[in-house]
């Protein structure tokens, strides 16, 4: 199986502006954002979809959703509020095939999403 984009993004292989690096998750600013602030959580595992998650991921995708909220805060986006979204599959718009949180925030989100 080839690498994913975040993959090489994770191994260095591919430049990317990274706000967030640990052990589980580096995060990421996204190249096409959709808001002022759109960043991207992404676990090191290399988990395709949420429907492959299992209970060794429930750190990992714990950690993704604890670093997003001290993210909002660094980016000042905490208070006036934010988006964070996990799409799985093609209809869910998931378009790499590695699981990722996205932060998105900085302008006012409608409801429904499209």
């Amino acid at each position: 199986m080839s690498k994913t984009i975040f993959q090489k993004i994770i191994d260095k292989e591919i430049p990317s502006e990274v706000v967030y690096e640990d052990e589980l998750v580096i995060a990421i600013k996204d190249v096409n954002p959709v808001a002022p602030v759109h960043l991207l959580i992404i676990p090191k595992k290399c988990i395709p979809t949420l429907n492959d998650l299992t209970k060794e991921d429930t750190n990992t995708v714990g950690r993704m959703i604890e670093i997003a909220k001290d993210l909002a805060k660094e980016f000042n986006i905490h208070k006036t509020g934010y988006r964070t979204v996990f799409n799985c599959n093609d209809d869910g718009g998931q378009t790499v095939y590695h699981i990722h949180l996205h932060l998105i925030g900085g302008r006012k989100m409608n409801w429904p999403p499209g």
